[in-house]
């Protein structure tokens, strides 16, 4: 997993709610190498026209929203199946944070797996943000994993939840079982402790 502290970057403000994981990736292109990254798929038939030309009115294709690092996004975003492809595809694409009032359950677990912060915030305060985002100069957003807040353009802050499990994991870029490793030493000494204290429940 790679490692997250803060990142102020372009927020790119993407209209609709239930934005499910086949919108996210379609089903179609879940076959392919993961090695060859998945970026490409990301909102495939929301970005690009049957002939594989971009859509103008997709906001990504937007030249003031171009290297988005961060997405604005409706309600229960990531609902739909459990595909954990769906991560894939946004982590691959360069996003390294989703704004929304919530997200589907699968997917907020599966983002926190792959080091994509779910930055849960009001409704108000996200539909206020996307308006901003589109009709404002200023489009960079900050948002901070290790002070658990998120500033906008106008400067304010707003803090948000995440399992501080997780938020360790991010934030050293480890998963669950690097980050086991990395009490080997106190496991060790906990394991030869409790076979002098118990030796006839060690089996030889």
């Amino acid at each position: 997993m790679r490692a997250f502290v803060r990142d102020t970057a372009i927020a790119a403000p993407l209209a609709g709610i239930n934005i499910d994981t086949d919108q996210i990736i379609p089903a179609r292109f879940m076959k392919r190498n993961r090695a060859d990254g998945y970026g490409q798929y990301l909102f495939h038939d929301h970005r690009f026209e049957p002939d594989g030309s971009p859509r103008p009115d997709f906001v990504l294709n937007w030249p003031e929203f171009s290297g988005a690092r961060i997405l604005v996004v409706g309600r229960n975003f990531g609902c739909g199946s459990s595909r954990e492809s769906a991560v894939y595809a946004l982590v691959d694409y360069g996003i390294n944070a989703v704004l929304a009032p919530s997200f589907g359950d699968i997917f907020h677990s599966n983002a926190l797996k792959n080091g994509l912060i779910p930055v849960a915030l009001s409704e108000d305060v996200v539909n206020e943000l996307r308006n901003a985002l589109i009709a404002g100069a200023k489009r960079e957003v900050c948002v901070d994993l290790e002070a658990q807040t998120v500033t906008l353009p106008d400067d304010s802050s707003h803090r948000f939840p995440i399992d501080p499990f997780w938020r360790e994991c991010i934030l050293k870029g480890v998963d669950e079982i690097d980050l086991t490793r990395g009490h080997l030493e106190q496991i060790e000494a906990f394991e030869r402790q409790y076979e002098h204290d118990r030796p006839w429940v060690v089996l030889p």
